[in-house]
């Protein structure tokens, strides 16, 4: 696994760092103290598995890196790593394209668990927005998108749609489609982005709403 940080705190940078290649097997971090340069090694590591943003940086703001990568790469996931501990930040970045949203207070395993969750192919939502009663999934499947996005679907992301609202996980669904497991991941990563939804229920839904299965 191939993993990118982008802080431009030293401290941040080799904490993280150190952090996932002691409780990752076999991980490689990369690191940039910026978002331009953040971007450019997305060009020239095109194994990057996932990206930790921070929020707060000099040059290019941490929203907009959110889109950039996005636009750079549909498919690779974006977790930020912020000192924000604002719901209204969290919701920005989370319908931004980001995959999680991690206060920069939480603990080193809630940090290991959002990278897990989100390589799964999901998405992670802090703590943070429960306590604030705000509500992560109002930009679901009744968000901007809804059940016309299915239309952007390529064919075989429409495929891993179909199983994934009949309830199949990962491994059944690479298994069903002759795929490795990273690329159903990616797969539902741009179906995620696609249809603005943070989760496998929200797009089973709009699926059924759309009559994909």
């Amino acid at each position: 696994m191939k993993l990118l940080i982008v802080d431009d705190h030293p401290v941040m940078r080799h904490g993280l760092a150190a952090l996932l290649q002691q409780n990752e097997p076999d991980t490689d971090v990369i690191w940039a103290a910026d978002s331009l340069t953040g971007l450019d090694l997305t060009d020239t590591h095109p194994d990057i598995d996932a990206v930790f943003l921070d929020l707060l940086m000099p040059g290019l703001a941490g929203m907009q890196a959110i889109q950039e990568f996005g636009k750079r790469r549909p498919a690779l996931p974006v977790i930020v790593l912020s000192s924000s501990e604002d719901p209204e930040d969290v919701r920005r970045a989370l319908a931004l394209g980001a995959l999680g949203y991690v206060p920069k207070s939480a603990g080193p395993q809630t940090i290991l668990s959002a990278l897990r969750l989100v390589l799964s192919g999901e998405v992670y939502i802090p703590a943070l927005m429960l306590l604030a009663g705000a509500d992560p999934a109002a930009q679901g499947s009744t968000g901007r998108h809804g059940p016309g996005a299915i239309e952007r679907l390529t064919a075989r992301q429409a495929d891993v749609l179909k199983l994934l609202a009949g309830g199949l996980q990962n491994k059944e669904i690479a298994d069903a489609l002759g795929l490795a497991d990273k690329t159903v991941k990616t797969h539902i990563t741009a179906i995620f982005k696609t249809l603005n939804v943070i989760n496998r229920t929200q797009a089973a839904t709009i699926a059924r709403e759309a009559k994909l299965v």
